[in-house]
């Protein structure tokens, strides 16, 4: 083990005491979510469109902020139901039958509604799929002749998106794909953990530390984006705080929206075995990379050599790959690693 420190019961103790009052001092997460995903009865036709994984499982973690433009700016429940016509670009939305025009209404809503949430610094947005408000994609825009023409985006959904460039967006219906819910949620986790490192006046060591702690995470989505954060870091002297937060948060988020494949993961979890190479005895090593190449090969899950490098990262008290956030990047209880 060398010079590297052993864990004792009292050091544990220590740790487990700053973890509880970090913990405590961490703003919890805010989530937008459209009303009838929580259950709440605000439908066209009285009904709702609940999500158990948002109400059951991931609701113990999060505060949804949840919100119905179409109730908002008075339709009504019951009511008529409503559409886009006109283009993906300008798109009208009317009632299917009566045709009256709520376009003007809804989008001073919008705009309003759009400032007031970023006032409360959401750090994700969960839509309605299809919904002519909150559709976060696809959603049918209508030419005269009745027919759909090219699709749209759902006019809150695209005033939510104009406001907060960087916020982490998803469907509904794209969380029932086990990769696309566990991005989502990475995402969420992460822009959060960013929000506080930003919520007040930073150091140049804060934003050093930020960074190193996310190497494994950013380095699973885009080794590109990697390089050039590193540049930015080194540089963080040079810029003014809202300049160098702005250049950083883009940055960071859009490594995040890309894909984790097999491929990248891979090559993080050997990065991370080397750090235990003097450690492992030569049979522990063997099984570790075993339980990789299974993984490669699509016959276990993520969680799985994740769980067991974690096992001897604290078994060695490897500090440095300890507070990776690739190891942790949500709670254990979401179970997302063990779909991907």
């Amino acid at each position: 083990m060398g010079d590297r420190k052993k864990a004792h019961a009292g050091d544990f103790c220590d740790d487990l005491g700053r973890a509880v009052d970090v913990v405590k001092a961490v703003p919890p997460i805010f989530i937008g979510i459209s009303s009838c995903l929580l259950g709440e009865r605000v439908r066209y036709d009285g009904g709702h469109k609940q999500d158990r994984f948002i109400t059951d499982i991931l609701a113990p973690f999060v505060r949804f902020v949840p919100v119905c433009p179409e109730v908002d700016v008075g339709m009504g429940v019951p009511r008529e139901a409503v559409r886009l016509v006109g283009t993906p670009e300008a798109p009208h939305m009317v009632g299917r039958k009566t045709g009256t025009d709520w376009s003007k209404q809804m989008d001073t809503y919008t705009r309003r509604q759009a400032r007031e949430l970023a006032s409360r610094n959401l750090s994700g947005y969960i839509f309605k799929k299809g919904s002519p408000s909150c559709g976060l994609e696809r959603v049918k825009v209508y030419v005269e002749s009745g027919m759909p023409g090219a699709p749209g985006v759902g006019l809150f959904a695209g005033a939510v998106m104009r406001q907060m460039p960087y916020l982490p967006v998803e469907d509904e219906g794209r969380l029932n794909d086990a990769g696309l819910r566990e991005n989502f949620i990475e995402r969420v986790f992460a822009y959060h953990r960013l929000q506080v490192l930003f919520s007040s006046r930073y150091t140049r060591r804060a934003v050093v530390d930020f960074h190193t702690a996310h190497k494994f995470q950013i380095l699973s989505h885009s080794p590109k984006h990697y390089g050039q954060l590193g540049q930015l870091v080194a540089a963080v002297a040079r810029y003014a705080p809202t300049d160098f937060r702005d250049r950083y948060t883009a940055q960071f988020m859009a490594a995040l929206s890309i894909k984790a494949t097999a491929r990248k993961n891979v090559n993080v979890l050997q990065h991370i075995l080397g750090f235990l190479k003097n450690d492992l005895a030569t049979a522990d090593k063997a099984y570790v990379l075993q339980v990789i190449a299974d993984y490669h090969r699509g016959l276990v899950p993520l969680i799985a050599p994740i769980t067991l490098l974690r096992h001897f990262v604290q078994r060695f008290d490897v500090r440095y790959i300890a507070d990776q956030t690739y190891l942790s990047p949500h709670p254990k209880e979401l179970m997302l690693r063990n779909h991907v």
